[in-house]
C-alpha cells in the first residue's frame, strides 16, 4: 500500500548499481523501495566512485562523489545542502570512503544542513583507533544511526559510546519471493531430480569456499546426485589486485578433489529476478565464512528470509539469524562438520521443511516494502530530532571556524627532481643539481610521501611510477653485509660516504614501515617488509635521539598492520624508554624537552612518543609527549601568533641566544604532523589548529610574509633567511611542503571537531 510523508526529498548516499558490490545492492534496493512505497517523495542518489571513470549511473544519480579526493566529498555537500534534501541516507562501510579508516565521509558530515540517518554495514567489536574516532564522529554528526542486528546495537553503545535512544534496529531487507518448492525451479538449471547447495555474492578468501570443497567428497559418498553451485564475480577489488587466481584456485581445488562434475562456478553478478531463480532452486544455502566479525550478511539475509534451509559458520550475523532452530551453524573452517549437517539435513525432509518455514515467516519483516516504512519513521525521527541537537547549528560558520583552503596538490616539480635513479637531493632554483646526488634520507621521504598520495587518490600511474623508483632507491641503499642503508650516491651512480649517518637508517625505517601499513599494493607491502625486518635490529645499536625517533615512526606504523610482531613490539618499547630517559634527564618546567638544545626536525621527538602510545605502547609516554609538543609549539609562535622554527643558524641552546633565522621547511612539517598525532590521541582540537598555524608558514604565515611554496613550480623554497627566501628548491623542503599538505588534506576528512575554536 502507498504511503505518504512528510518528507519530500531523500538523498541516498553510498554504493549503487551498477558498482558490483553489497552495499550498492543495498543502496539501490533501499532507495527503489522508499520510492515504490511513498511515490509523492523525490528520492534521489549521491554514488560513490572507486574508478575515475565512473559507472553508468541511472537517472536517479545526481551527483558524484571520488572516493579518494576529498575536495569532493565538500563539493557533495554543497550539491546536497543546494538541493534542500530533508534528510540523507548514508551508507557506511569503512572501505568504500577515502582516507584512513574511510575517514574522508566525515568531510560530508560536517557541511551538510540537514538531519541525516546511517546505516552501519560494519561495526566492529575491536576497532582500530582510526576505525574508533571515525564512527564516533560518524554517530555525532548523524541523527539516528540504523544497525541490522542486536549485537551491532550492543557494540555501538559499549564499545562507541552512542546513546541507545539514538540507535534505530531494522533488519536487512530482502525480496518478497514466494514460499515454493525448490524442484519448481531446478529444470531452468539442468540439475532436476538432484539436491542443490548454493553460496552467493562477490567471490574473495574470506568466504571459505574452499571448505565446503573440501566436504564435497563425504557428501557424494553418501548422496552422488548432490551439486554445489557458487554464483557471484569476484569482488572488484580481488580482481585489481590478483585477477583471477583465488577463482582458479577454486577450481584446481575442484578438479584434485574429484568433484569437478558436481561443482558449479557461476561467474557474474546477477540482477535479482536471476538471484530469485537460483534461490529458488537451493535445497541448503550454505555460508562457509571464515570471519566470525561480520555483523551483517546481505547474502544470509536473502536466503534466509527466502525460506532457505542454511548451514553457516557462526559469524556474528549468522549467530543471531539462525537461532532457535533456525538454521544449522557449525564450526569455522571445519568441512567435516559442514558434510555432516547437510547430509543430516537433506535425509530428514520434515526437519528441513520445518527450518525453512521458520526463516519464511520471520522474514516476513525483512521484505523490502516494510523496511522502507520502518525507514522512513527513522527519517521521520531525525528530522523531529534536529531542533534538540546543539553540535549542528543552523548558521554561518566565522572564517576562524572554517577549515583552511589548501592548496591543490602539484607533483610537477617532484617529477622533475626524480630521474631513473630516484630523487635528486639539491636544485638550482627549480632546476635539479645532478652533482650532488642523491641521499637515502630524501627518497625515504619520498617514499613515505608516496603511500599518502595513494590514499589521496593522486593519479595512480604517476604515484606507482614515482614510488617504484624511491623503493628502488631505498632497496640498492641497504647494504645487506653491514645491515645498514647508505645515504650519498654520486650521479655516477657510486655511494661517496664511509660511514652512512644514523638518521637516514632511522628515515628508511619510518619510510618502510609506513609502506607495510598503508601501501595499496601488495608487491610493496611484502617487499617493504621484508626490508623493514632486516633493517629493525640496527636502530637499537643507534645513539641518535632522532634516530630513535624516526625509527620509532616506522614500528608505529608496521605495528599497525602487524600488531602481534614482538620484535617490532620490543622494539617500541626499547627507543620509548630511551627517548623518556633522555626526556626526564632534561626536562625542568621552563624546559620541557629532550636536549639542552632545539636542533633540527624538533617536533619529531614528541612526535614518536605519542605515536608509540597509539600503537599500543605505554600510555604515559602518549602524555608526555602531549605534554613536550605543547611545549615546544608556544616556543616556536612568533609574537602575532604565526609559526616560527628554530633557525638552522644557530639552533637554539638552553639558556642561550635563539636562533631566528634560517628557518627551514623541515621544521614545519615535522611541527604539523607531530600536531596531527596528537589530535589523533587526544581528540583535542586545538592541535588541529597548530598544524594549520605550522602548515601557513609555508604560504606566507611567517616572519617575512612571503610564501615559501612556489604555486608556479610546484617546488618549495630551501629556507626563510633574515630578508629574503632561499630560491633554491631542493628535495628536503619540496617533501616538506608536499608531506604537509597530504597530512593536512587526509585530516581534513576527520577534523570536523576543529571547527570549534580551541582554547588554550
Amino acid at each position: 500500500m502507498k504511503q505518504s510523508s512528510d518528507i519530500q526529498k531523500i538523498a541516498f548516499v553510498g554504493d549503487y548499481l551498477p558498482r558490483k558490490c553489497g552495499i550498492a545492492t543495498f543502496t539501490h534496493d533501499l532507495c527503489t523501495s522508499v520510492a515504490t512505497q511513498y511515490p509523492s517523495a523525490d528520492c534521489f542518489v549521491v554514488p560513490v566512485n572507486d574508478t575515475h571513470q565512473g559507472y553508468d549511473y541511472p537517472s536517479e544519480a545526481r551527483f558524484e562523489i571520488e572516493e579518494q579526493e576529498i575536495d569532493s566529498y565538500r563539493r557533495a555537500a554543497d550539491f546536497l545542502n543546494f538541493a534542500n534534501a530533508d534528510v540523507v541516507s548514508l551508507q557506511h562501510e569503512y572501505g568504500i570512503f577515502g582516507g584512513p579508516a574511510g575517514s574522508h565521509v566525515t568531510r560530508l558530515l560536517a557541511d551538510l544542513r540537514m538531519p541525516v540517518v546511517t546505516t552501519l554495514h560494519t561495526v566492529l567489536r575491536d576497532p582500530s583507533p582510526d576505525q574508533r574516532r571515525v564512527l564516533r564522529q560518524i554517530g555525532e554528526a548523524s541523527a539516528r544511526l540504523v544497525v541490522m542486528s542486536e549485537r551491532a546495537r550492543t557494540f555501538l553503545h559499549e564499545v562507541y559510546g552512542i546513546p541507545e535512544a539514538k540507535i534505530d534496529l531494522i533488519a536487512h531487507g530482502i525480496p518478497d519471493m514466494p514460499f515454493v518448492d525448490p524442484n519448481f525451479y531446478k529444470d531452468q538449471f539442468g540439475v532436476e531430480g538432484k539436491f542443490v547447495a548454493l553460496t552467493f555474492g562477490l567471490l574473495s578468501p574470506n568466504k571459505g569456499i574452499e571448505n565446503m570443497l573440501r566436504a564435497m567428497p563425504a557428501i557424494l559418498k553418501e548422496i552422488p546426485g548432490f551439486v554445489y553451485i557458487v554464483l557471484g564475480a569476484t569482488h572488484p577489488s580481488l580482481i585489481r589486485e590478483q585477477g583471477e587466481r583465488y577463482r582458479i584456485s577454486l577450481e584446481r581445488l575442484a578438479k584434485d578433489l574429484g568433484i569437478k562434475p558436481n561443482v558449479s562456478f557461476h561467474n557474474r553478478f546477477v540482477k535479482i529476478d536471476e538471484l530469485i531463480e537460483f534461490l529458488g532452486m537451493a535445497d541448503i544455502y550454505v555460508t562457509p565464512y571464515l570471519n566470525p566479525a561480520q555483523i551483517v550478511s546481505g547474502t544470509l539475509a536473502y536466503a534466509f528470509g527466502c525460506g532457505k534451509a542454511v548451514v553457516s559458520t557462526p559469524y556474528w550475523y549468522a549467530e543471531e539469524l539462525l537461532a532457535e532452530g533456525r538454521g544449522v551453524l557449525v564450526p569455522f573452517g571445519d568441512s567435516g562438520a559442514l558434510a555432516r549437517e547437510i547430509i543430516g539435513l537433506l535425509r530428514d525432509e520434515p526437519r528441513r521443511h520445518a527450518m525453512r518455514k521458520k526463516a519464511y515467516m520471520l522474514g516476513r519483516e525483512m521484505v523490502w516494502s516494510h523496511v522502507a516504512h520502518l525507514y522512513v519513521e527513522s527519517f521521520q525521527r531525525a528530522r523531529r530530532s534536529l531542533l534538540d541537537i546543539p553540535y549542528k547549528p543552523l548558521r554561518v560558520r566565522t572564517l576562524a571556524e572554517q577549515s583552511m583552503d589548501l592548496p591543490g596538490m602539484r607533483l610537477e616539480h617532484l617529477s622533475r627532481m626524480t630521474d631513473s635513479a630516484g630523487i635528486l637531493q639539491h636544485a638550482v632554483y627549480s632546476i635539479g643539481c645532478l652533482a650532488e646526488g642523491y641521499c637515502t634520507d630524501d627518497n625515504a621521504r619520498a617514499m613515505l610521501l608516496t603511500v599518502m598520495l595513494e590514499q589521496l587518490g593522486q593519479d595512480q600511474a604517476i604515484v606507482h611510477r614515482l614510488a617504484t623508483r624511491y623503493a628502488a632507491f631505498l632497496d640498492f641503499a641497504f647494504d645487506r653485509a653491514r645491515v645498514r642503508f647508505r645515504n650519498f650516491l654520486g650521479f655516477d651512480r657510486r655511494w661517496i660516504e664511509e660511514t652512512p649517518s644514523e638518521d637516514c637508517q632511522g628515515r628508511a625505517i619510518w619510510a618502510l614501515g609506513a609502506c607495510v601499513a598503508r601501501s595499496r599494493r601488495r608487491d610493496f607491502q611484502f617487499w617493504a617488509s621484508g626490508l623493514f625486518d632486516l633493517a629493525l635490529p640496527s636502530i637499537a645499536e643507534t645513539t641518535s635521539p632522532r634516530t630513535w625517533a624516526f625509527g620509532l615512526l616506522g614500528v608505529a606504523f608496521y605495528l599497525e598492520r602487524f600488531g602481534g610482531a614482538r620484535p617490532a613490539s620490543q622494539m617500541r618499547d626499547l627507543l620509548t624508554e630511551r627517548l623518556l630517559e633522555r626526556l626526564d634527564a632534561t626536562a625542568a618546567p621552563d624546559w620541557c624537552w629532550f636536549e639542552d638544545r632545539l636542533a633540527y626536525d624538533n617536533a619529531k621527538l614528541a612526535h614518536a612518543l605519542i605515536s608509540s602510545a597509539r600503537s599500543g605502547g605505554d600510555s604515559k609516554a602518549g602524555e608526555r609527549g602531549v605534554e613536550a609538543l605543547r611545549w615546544l609549539v608556544g616556543v616556536q609562535k612568533s609574537p602575532t601568533g604565526c609559526f616560527r622554527p628554530i633557525g638552522s643558524k644557530g639552533f637554539y641552546p638552553r639558556g642561550g641566544e635563539r636562533a631566528r633565522f634560517d628557518q627551514q621547511p623541515i621544521e614545519a612539517h615535522a611541527t604539523v604532523s607531530a600536531c596531527i598525532e596528537a589530535f589523533h590521541l587526544t581528540e583535542d582540537p586545538f592541535w588541529i589548529q597548530q598544524a594549520r598555524v605550522a602548515f601557513e608558514w609555508f604560504l606566507g604565515g611567517n616572519d617575512l610574509g612571503l610564501d615559501v611554496y612556489d604555486a608556479k613550480t610546484g617546488g618549495c623554497c630551501d629556507g626563510l633567511h633574515e630578508d629574503r627566501l632561499n630560491l633554491n628548491q631542493g628535495a628536503e623542503s619540496t617533501l616538506a611542503f608536499l608531506l604537509s599538505l597530504a597530512e593536512m588534506k587526509l585530516i581534513e576528512s576527520t577534523a570536523s571537531a576543529s571547527r570549534t575554536p580551541a582554547s588554550g
